[in-house]
């Protein structure tokens, strides 16, 4: 594929050290996606050995665990979002990887469930390295290569959650469940160093008087209704995901009637998704940039709708991992179109605090997703959640079908597609 050279990147305005950049953000959103995948798959079956808990007891723990560093996040992700427009996304990346380095060490030593709770809300106040790392790159990225680059950013935390799952049921395994903490931690102490001396942030400080107030930038924008969709699509996403994550490795155990090393069968469960997704990743990325972000949601959505079908009469964890092997394939249309559209359609003065609004929409997904599975689960079934999952991914497939892009703003598009040569 030969890209040629936007007349962006003549003017100077994408300058050709972005590489570096993306590539020590690649790997930082790497090792935050495989730190994550590392422990939490398997934090019910950590919290399952720090007391004697029902059924119910440990769907909710686990669920609340999951789901508090999202509570926290979206409260927080506006205030963070308004500073990374004014003091640059670098400095927000460098918080979020040293705080989540400490937080981590310390569930690593959690002696209750409600030390693990405590930890994972204040994880949340300072988290965000991943949509921070993409809202950077998303500002020294040149359009014609958006769609490319919202991939593989995506890809990374993706490949991370591949990899994580497999090393931390491993780890698990044999040494038990508190040594990945301690690892991940390590990792995202060695992220905050990398980030800080390999990056560099090509921005300009705004100060908060000359900042434009969202309701300004909202009205100007070419198709508002498009913008609040993408929102609610990375909501919806994001549940259907977290519904499912906080359960997986119990209802793994009971696939397995509890024998086996279930630690290492819950964790390749977990990955399958993620190959799938590096598997697609480019490809989609590609594809984005040829015919647009919106017609590849379209049919990712309505795809994984399709895929929730089996995994609700499945009795086979092997057979489990091959429809989340699918879903993955098709999860490699959702988030990057979702962002690549809101690199498109908002103005570059405004990235902060979009995409910090799209993280507070993330996390508020995380929340009701983690929460309505592991509630559903304990009053009814783990099948059960699968079939609420794939319910919200059809009412998201009707929202993204109704709402499409103004005339004049594909036009701009084309203006910026037409320059790529495959």
């Amino acid at each position: 594929m030969i890209i040629k050279m936007d007349s962006e990147v003549a003017r100077g305005k994408f300058p050709h050290g972005w590489h570096r950049t993306f590539y020590t953000l690649w790997l930082g959103a790497f090792i935050t996606g495989m730190g994550y995948s590392m422990t939490m798959p398997f934090i019910s079956l950590f919290i399952a050995e720090l007391g004697n808990f029902t059924r119910f007891q440990l769907n909710i723990y686990s669920g609340l665990a999951f789901g508090v560093t999202f509570i926290s996040q979206a409260i927080v992700s506006p205030f963070w979002g308004s500073l990374a427009d004014r003091k640059g996304r670098k400095l927000m990346c460098m918080r979020a990887s040293g705080v989540m380095a400490c937080t981590i060490c310390a569930i690593g030593f959690a002696q209750s469930v409600w030390m693990i709770i405590g930890m994972r809300f204040l994880q949340g106040v300072f988290s965000g390295y991943i949509n921070n790392a993409t809202a950077l790159m998303a500002g020294e990225t040149p359009h014609n290569k958006s769609g490319w680059v919202m991939s593989a950013m995506t890809t990374a935390g993706v490949a991370g959650n591949l990899v994580g799952p497999l090393l931390g049921g491993f780890l698990s395994g044999l040494f038990g469940y508190r040594i990945p903490f301690f690892i991940t931690g390590a990792l995202m102490f060695c992220v905050f160093l990398s980030t800080w001396l390999l990056t560099v942030e090509h921005f300009t400080p705004i100060k908060k008087e000359a900042m434009k107030p969202m309701k300004e930038i909202i009205h100007n924008l070419d198709n508002p209704p498009l913008i609040f969709v993408m929102f609610l699509t990375t909501m919806i996403v994001t549940s259907s995901t977290m519904s499912i994550d906080p359960i997986i490795s119990l209802y793994v155990r009971q696939l397995m009637g509890g024998h086996g090393n279930i630690a290492f069968v819950a964790g390749i469960v977990a990955a399958t998704p993620g190959l799938g997704t590096l598997l697609a990743a480019s490809k989609v990325g590609h594809t984005m940039d040829r015919i647009g972000p919106e017609k590849v949601l379209q049919i990712g959505i309505l795809t994984a709708f399709i895929l929730f079908i089996p995994m609700t009469i499945t009795k086979s964890p092997w057979a489990l991992a091959f429809w989340r092997f699918l879903l993955g394939l098709a999860n490699a249309a959702l988030m990057p179109a979702t962002q690549t559209v809101l690199t498109l359609d908002v103005p570059t003065e405004a990235f902060g605090r979009i995409f910090s609004y799209n993280q507070s929409f993330q996390a508020a997904g995380a929340v009701l997703g983690s929460i309505l599975g592991s509630f559903i689960s304990g009053i009814s079934s783990y099948e059960m959640v699968f079939v609420i999952t794939g319910l919200t991914l059809l009412l998201n497939f009707i929202l993204v079908m109704l709402v499409r892009p103004k005339k004049q703003l594909t036009e701009k598009r084309k203006s910026w597609f037409k320059q790529i040569n495959y």
